[in-house]
């Protein structure tokens, strides 16, 4: 018997009704006991999870400016954290130049404080800690100047809506600025957070102060070195011991002062006019540094340009350096003014990693400072800075064939002291 084609559509649509309702109470069965496992705790397992974000805000307050790192951290690996993305922004002039008004320099801090909540999640301003480290150009300050920016710095902090405390703001030990920007370089490089003996060492020339930090593999290193150059390095799941030195008065623009006025700290006399063999003989100009604008020329012509220009550093930087043979063999990166110079020569372009040899800078100064070396915008003080360069790197007991490497980012990250220090800190909240 033929089944009307009425009841057949009635038919279909109990079985599909029926198939429905079942689909529908196997998923409200399995909302419900999601629901009853979230009350219970249960969470997906640990592979399945996003890692947890974590912002940091470093200040770095230089000698010759002020930089904002923003670092947005993914927590990994037992708590290790990985580096997602940089935000980076940078004003002039330094924090020390204004010594005599700290509270000038308030709009520069709050400019550089939009950026940071513009790039972080409002959701996490409260979680995200914001320090303010300041190095060799409030080193060089008399203590209360240097206190009275600090103060100013630390009462904008407090105002804004990110994590500040007691320890927010303060003055970066040299040697911890050498071993921040080590750790920095090793993580980026990959090479020796956990394994010492593959680490790269570090050569930072700033601008107030210059570091060269190293791990010692040979034991006469860690006997023979000052007390206070040997660190212990702990952070997350590395530890190991590290030599770190760290010279104040030795960055390119406190030594170009120092060389340029003959004296290690300030113009001869008081004086503001300059007058150096390091110059071209019929230079004649102006040069601002720690706020102080001195009027520079150069020596009139006589003994060859770069030979007494050779004498004069060589004078400024006898018996400042400790020499430790092991260094001599290591591979180096070298960052900050020595990466700068190299781009000045052409060696490299902007941006670009490279090598060099010592030997690089030295032949560098002699055609710079005997006028074979032309090129638009040239600085006037380009010949010092290169004699300088040179020599420093000489009174390590770095040979002249001896090959460095150069860099100013790896992977779109600044190499500086700034990320090993929001490692530091982030380690510091993780143990607390």
């Amino acid at each position: 018997m033929k089944v009307p084609k009425l009841a057949g559509v009635f038919i279909f649509l109990g079985i599909l009704l029926t198939y429905l309702t079942f689909v529908k109470r196997q998923w409200d069965a399995a909302k419900l006991d999601a629901q009853r496992g979230r009350l219970a705790g249960w969470a997906p397992p640990e592979s399945q999870r996003p890692p947890p974000r974590q912002y940091c805000i470093m200040f770095d307050a230089g000698s010759t400016g002020t930089r904002i790192h923003i670092f947005h951290f993914r927590m990994e690996d037992r708590g290790v954290p990985s580096l997602h993305q940089e935000t980076f922004r940078s004003i002039q002039p330094g924090l020390s130049a204004y010594a005599d008004r700290p509270q000038e320099c308030s709009a520069g801090i709050s400019e550089l404080l939009e950026v940071a909540q513009s790039t972080v999640p409002s959701s996490q301003w409260s979680s995200t800690p914001v320090l303010l480290r300041a190095t060799a150009g409030l080193r060089l300050l008399p203590e209360q100047k240097a206190l009275d920016l600090l103060d100013t710095v630390k009462a904008l902090l407090r105002k804004s809506p990110f994590l500040s405390g007691a320890d927010s703001v303060s003055i970066l030990d040299g040697v911890d600025e050498g071993i921040f920007a080590w750790i920095t370089l090793n993580f980026m490089t990959g090479c020796g957070l956990h394994h010492a003996d593959s680490a790269v060492g570090m050569l930072d020339l700033g601008g107030g102060s210059f570091q060269i930090t190293f791990s010692p593999q040979d034991e006469k290193t860690i006997q023979m070195s000052p007390i206070d150059y040997i660190r212990s390095l702990r952070v997350f799941n590395s530890a190991g011991l590290l030599a770190s030195s760290t010279y104040l008065g030795l960055g390119l623009m406190s030594a170009r002062l120092a060389i340029l006025g003959g004296v290690d700290a300030s113009p001869l006399g008081g004086s503001t006019e300059l007058v150096s063999p390091c110059l071209a003989p019929e230079y004649s100009g102006s040069w601002e540094y720690a706020d102080v604008v001195y009027t520079v020329r150069g020596q009139k012509a006589g003994e060859a340009p770069y030979e007494a220009c050779v004498t004069r550093v060589e004078k400024f930087l006898y018996r400042k350096l400790l020499t430790v043979p092991e260094a001599a063999h290591l591979e180096f990166f070298s960052l900050s003014y020595f990466y700068d110079r190299a781009v000045d020569l052409g060696l490299l372009g902007e941006g670009d990693e490279g090598t060099i040899r010592v030997s690089d800078y030295v032949m560098a100064a002699k055609r710079v400072c005997s006028g074979l070396w032309a090129r638009p915008q040239q600085s006037p003080f380009l010949c010092l800075d290169l004699v300088y360069v040179s020599a420093l790197l000489q009174e390590l007991g770095f040979s002249a064939d001896k090959q460095l490497k150069l860099a100013r980012t790896l992977n779109h990250v600044g190499l500086s002291w700034s990320l090993g220090a929001a490692f530091q800190h982030l380690n510091t909240l993780k143990t607390s």
